[in-house]
């Protein structure tokens, strides 16, 4: 079975099998054997050996095969379909320079920072997806159990019921007949429905856009890419990796729609000539994907010749906003989840006190 076929769903779910982490073990230990003098068939072997998941060990054993059979390291990589272009070039590059070493400690360093982008990401939306899925665990349960039985006793005292706890009786009635068929299928539907937004190649785009619309997180996501530039950019450049090239590399590790959009635009702009600063005063949305002060360091460093240091200090400046931005999402976002929760609280104790209410005031007069 070839390897590349499985190019797409080792991309997508590398985060659940640790093939992500791996590879970024790997080029890390790979660069080291390779310093301390050791034949690239001999550190592939070893390897091979330490790697964890079953997929990396029979992607390293094919590269090992490769290699021993005459094939050169670059191209036994590029064959398993798993490594991104920008890191075939650096390691191609390396061979040919003598800087295989180098160009793999910048290959495991842009891996790690990727694996980090994501994980403050996926932090930052983890606790409001926590409280949301409780809440409708919670609120399924109540559904299920209780509303019926609130529904057989209100019927017993015949009284009338308010509209708002008619249709939780309703609710509570419908659920008693068809629980077990709605319940599954509501969870299989939230399992397909964040496949289909934030996963599926072809429709992921809409978890994008989605998630940009959320003001906390458009902001997170701005400077988790800003950080994400400064540091492809800079490394690549400053090992040797023509701008275009570089460039052409950070889009392919782009997700987003807005910003993929951003580097054609980049790509074609530097191509014909133009400045980082031209470029990024052309650019029609480029308030809404980049802050001013990045555009000034980095049009500072292209006019001054020290364009790598710029986009390296771009880069340090922004991871250290993105840790405090992410922990400041949860801090946020809790109110008005909180407020959520009470709502639908509320709703259900009015339904259930209100009848109650005008029983007794019944009684009573």
């Amino acid at each position: 079975m070839e390897l590349s076929n499985k190019k797409s769903s080792s991309k997508q779910f590398g985060m659940f099998f640790g093939i992500a982490r791996e590879k970024e073990y790997f080029f890390e230990n790979f660069s080291f054997m390779i310093s301390a003098g050791m034949p690239i068939f001999e550190c592939l072997r070893a390897l091979e050996l330490e790697l964890k998941t079953k997929y990396m060990r029979r992607v390293v054993s094919r590269v090992r095969d490769n290699v021993e059979n005459g094939m050169s390291l670059s191209d036994a990589l590029e064959e398993t379909g798993l490594f991104g272009v920008h890191a075939i070039t650096l390691i191609k590059n390396g061979e040919d320079g003598g800087t295989l070493q180098n160009n793999l400690k910048v290959i495991a360093g842009q891996t790690a920072k990727n694996r980090i982008f994501k994980s403050r990401l996926q932090s930052a939306l983890m606790y409001p997806a926590l409280i949301l899925s409780v809440t409708t665990i919670v609120g399924l349960g109540v559904a299920w159990f209780i509303l019926p039985k609130l529904a057989d006793m209100f019927a017993e005292l015949h009284v009338k019921l308010p509209f708002i706890t008619s249709i939780f009786i309703k609710l509570g009635v419908y659920m008693s007949s068809y629980g077990f068929i709605i319940v599954p299928a509501v969870f299989v539907l939230i399992l397909v429905g964040i496949y289909f937004t934030f996963y599926f190649p072809k429709t992921r785009v809409l978890g994008q856009y989605l998630l940009f619309t959320i003001p906390a997180v458009r902001k997170l996501i701005q400077e988790l890419e800003v950080a994400r530039m400064g540091y492809v950019l800079g490394t690549l450049n400053d090992s040797g990796l023509p701008i275009l090239q570089a460039i052409g590399s950070l889009k392919e590790s782009i997700i987003s729609p807005y910003y993929r959009k951003f580097y054609d635009f980049l790509y074609s702009e530097i191509e014909n000539g133009r400045s980082f600063g031209e470029s990024f005063s052309s650019y029609k949305y480029i308030r809404d994907i980049m802050p001013p002060s990045v555009e000034q360091i980095i049009s500072s460093g292209e006019q001054s010749g020290n364009l790598t240091l710029a986009f390296l200090k771009v880069s340090e400046m922004y991871e250290e906003k993105t840790e405090l931005t992410s922990k400041n999402i949860s801090t946020a976002l809790e109110p008005i989840l909180l407020i959520f929760v009470w709502l639908g609280v509320m709703a259900v104790a009015i339904a259930v006190i209100m009848p109650i209410y005008s029983l007794v005031r019944g009684v009573g007069q």
